[in-house]
């Protein structure tokens, strides 16, 4: 039988057995939280079977926890991906951003990550419980559930932070940052069983990687820009020859009717030509424009 403590304060033992041999200490403490979850694990299981599938998740969880330990990571739980938890929540992005970069690549799996950083309640098991098979460490709190929520919220590929854990990593970078790393904000939701509307941000390198969520099964997307455009230094030759070629093409065509008006403004050439379907709303703008030309002149 397990007796809990009365006036449990942070830090402290909270729970005692009868016996007085196991004990449980819970700690509050502020973390980066990190959800990483596989995309489609039970198909990949159903399609190649226990045993294959056994030894692919174990190549992408050595991969995963390699990576982990180079941003001192902490692996809090495991199941179709990682509960991590960090210290400083630059290396919880850097390990998702480095992660996103790398990983799936090898495995073949798609993977999306949600990152919060907040006060979490650490609970520290007693070897006595994990010789049964307890976590050594577990996390509870509100914070924990946000985290899921965001990632919930990620789409294959994809990087998305809580406003909390923008604002811990908002202009600060190390050696470890991927060149051409950018921040956006993509929008407001609400999460199911949370009590706030949460402002989400998506970090990536890739305009691919930055664009809104939509609504998922326990989110609502409230409001936010429903397309993020790549910025002018990071567009890459062919965004910048699609980026010229639709305005060339509008200038080219304004130059043209302009230059050629008195033809294209006579409803008996467009007849003979038969230009009518085209060039129809001609008639309409026609005092606009010989008022424009005039102007010109």
């Amino acid at each position: 039988m397990i007796a809990m403590m009365p006036n449990v304060h942070v830090g402290v033992t909270a729970y005692a057995a009868s016996s007085g041999t196991a004990l449980v200490e819970f700690v509050e403490r502020r973390l980066a939280i990190v959800l990483l979850d596989l995309i489609g694990s039970t198909r990949f299981v159903q399609r190649v079977g226990a045993r294959r599938a056994a030894e692919w998740l174990q190549y992408h969880d050595r991969l995963t926890r390699s990576l982990m330990f180079k941003f001192q990571g902490r692996e809090i739980d495991r199941s179709d991906g990682f509960l991590l938890s960090f210290e400083r929540p630059i290396d919880a992005v850097n390990f998702a951003l480095l992660y996103q970069a790398s990983i799936p690549a090898k495995t073949r799996l798609d993977t999306r990550i949600g990152i919060h950083w907040d006060v979490v309640v650490e609970v520290k098991q007693d070897e006595l419980y994990t010789l049964g098979g307890a976590k050594s460490v577990e996390l509870e709190g509100i914070a924990k559930n946000i985290a899921a929520r965001t990632m919930s919220l990620c789409q294959a590929g994809q990087v998305l932070l809580t406003e909390e854990a923008f604002k811990a990593v908002k202009n600060k970078t190390n050696h470890w940052t991927p060149p051409k790393t950018r921040y956006v904000c993509v929008g407001l939701y609400r999460f199911k069983g949370v009590a706030e509307d949460q402002v989400i941000y998506a970090v990536g390198q890739t305009i691919e990687s930055l664009q809104p969520p939509p609504s998922g099964d326990k989110v609502k997307r409230l409001g936010g820009p429903k397309k993020v455009r790549s910025r002018a230094r990071d567009r890459r030759l062919m965004e910048w020859v699609v980026w010229l070629n639709w305005r060339l093409s509008i200038l080219i065509f304004l130059v043209l009717v302009i230059g050629d008006w008195k033809i294209l403004s006579d409803p008996h050439w467009r007849q003979y030509w038969r230009l009518d379907g085209l060039f129809w709303w001609i008639d309409y703008i026609s005092p606009l424009v010989e008022e424009l030309q005039r102007w010109m002149r």
